[in-house]
C-alpha cells in the first residue's frame, strides 16, 4: 500500500508515496533530490509525484508535467539511496531531452537492466486502457516521455493494435498485429519493422512464452477479442497485463 507524505522546506509541494520499508531520511532525500532537479528547470513542484518502493530491487518513479504534457522516469537500484541518486540523474536528462531538440535514449540503456529473464511469473496487475490512435512516431514520442521500453497503441494507418519498443539497430522497432510492411506515411524517427507475425495466444501461453524465451514482454493477439494485448515482466519478477478498453477501436 502506498503511503503519501508531502515534504516541507525547499521541496515543499513534492508528493512522495512509499511502498514497503523506506527510512524517513531516504524519503526526505528523495523529495529534496527530485525537487532540486525540477526547480532547476523552473517547473511546477506541485505537479510532481514521487513513488518509492523499498522492495528488492528498490524502485523510484517520478511523474510530472513538462511543457504541459505528462512525463515520467522510473529506475531501480540495489538500495533506496542508490535508486534515488540514479533517479535524480535520469530525471535531469529526461527533462533536458523534453525541453531541447529531440534526441533518442541510448540503446541498450546503460542505466536500466533488461527485464528479460527466465522463470514463471504471476499476473499481479491487469489494466484496460483506451489506446492512443496515431502514427508510430507519435507513439514513440509518448514512450520516450514516459520512460517506457514498450508502448501499445492503435495504428492510425491500418487500424491494428501495435507496439513500438526499444530494440534493433536503430533502438526503435514497430510491430503491428498483421501488417509487416513499413508505414506508408512519413515517419520522422529511425524505425525498423518486426517481420514476425504476431501470435494469437491465451494469457497463460503468453506467460509461458515470455519465461521460456527470456523476454521482457510479449505482444500477442487475444483469440477471444481479436485485440492486441501486452504482457510484461515487472521489476519484482511478476507479470503485468495491458489490454485495450472495450469499444476502443477505430
Amino acid at each position: 500500500m502506498l503511503k503519501a507524505r508531502t515534504v516541507p522546506g525547499p521541496a515543499a509541494g513534492v508528493d512522495v508515496r512509499v511502498r514497503g520499508r523506506v527510512a524517513p531520511g531516504d524519503l526526505d532525500r528523495a523529495a529534496q533530490a527530485v525537487g532540486a532537479v525540477v526547480s532547476g528547470y523552473g517547473l511546477d513542484l506541485s505537479a510532481v509525484r514521487v513513488r518509492l518502493s523499498g522492495a528488492e530491487p528498490a524502485l523510484v518513479q517520478v511523474n510530472l508535467r513538462v511543457a504541459g504534457a505528462p512525463a515520467r522516469i522510473q529506475i531501480p537500484g540495489h538500495s533506496v539511496r542508490s535508486a534515488i541518486a540514479a533517479a535524480a540523474t535520469r530525471l535531469d536528462r529526461q527533462i533536458g531531452r523534453l525541453t531541447t531538440a529531440w534526441q533518442p535514449w541510448p540503446w541498450p540503456d546503460p542505466e536500466r537492466r533488461t527485464l528479460g529473464f527466465p522463470g514463471p511469473g504471476t499476473v499481479v496487475r491487469s489494466k484496460a486502457y483506451r489506446l492512443h490512435v496515431g502514427m508510430p512516431c507519435q507513439a514513440a514520442s509518448f514512450m520516450n516521455a514516459m520512460d517506457y521500453d514498450v508502448m501499445m497503441y492503435t495504428d492510425a494507418e491500418t487500424g491494428e493494435d501495435a507496439i513500438v519498443y526499444r530494440a534493433g539497430p536503430t533502438g526503435l522497432c514497430l510491430c503491428r498485429q498483421r501488417s509487416m510492411h513499413p508505414p506508408s506515411l512519413p515517419v520522422t524517427l529511425p524505425l525498423t519493422v518486426n517481420p514476425r507475425k504476431v501470435p494469437s495466444l491465451t494469457v497463460t501461453r503468453a506467460a509461458a512464452r515470455l519465461a521460456e524465451g527470456w523476454l521482457p514482454f510479449v505482444f500477442f493477439t487475444d483469440g477471444a477479442t481479436g485485440r492486441g494485448n501486452l504482457l510484461y515482466r515487472r521489476y519484482d519478477g511478476d507479470l503485468g497485463l495491458i489490454a485495450p478498453a472495450a469499444g476502443n477501436r477505430l
